[in-house]
């Protein structure tokens, strides 16, 4: 039975699923024009987009940015707990909230900045 808050109708969304079987089953555009293609990723754009980001692998850069992307300015200075905590609770991957925790419990960090270059140095040695 239809209640009316669907924002498409049956029919429409069977056209959706239709026009996305292609891409579902190839795992690559399928359209002839390319302008209907979305954008490809530059070179310079950050890694973000592969996946979670883990201290060990990655450059400072990377980490500042998904670090600042989950914190923010509000959760500076703090403690290391502190921040392992923030972490937890806005749902950041597991890699980053774990090598903050192994970071010095009483240690304060007053920046992002402070803080990815701590946690790249620890993983890289």
């Amino acid at each position: 039975m239809q209640r009316g808050s669907d924002r498409l109708s049956r029919h429409r969304d069977d056209e959706m699923k239709h026009e996305l079987q292609g891409l579902l089953r190839s795992g690559h555009p399928t359209r002839s024009e390319e302008w209907h293609d979305p954008e490809p990723t530059a070179e310079d754009d950050p890694a973000i987009w592969g996946g979670p980001v883990a201290p060990a692998g990655a450059s400072l850069e990377t980490v500042r940015l998904e670090l600042a992307r989950i914190l923010g300015r509000s959760s500076f200075p703090a403690t290391s707990m502190e921040l392992a905590h923030t972490l937890r609770r806005k749902n950041a991957p597991d890699a980053l909230t774990e090598a903050v925790e192994r970071l010095p419990r009483k240690e304060s960090y007053a920046t992002v900045q402070e803080l990815a270059r701590t946690l790249t140095r620890r993983e890289g040695a």
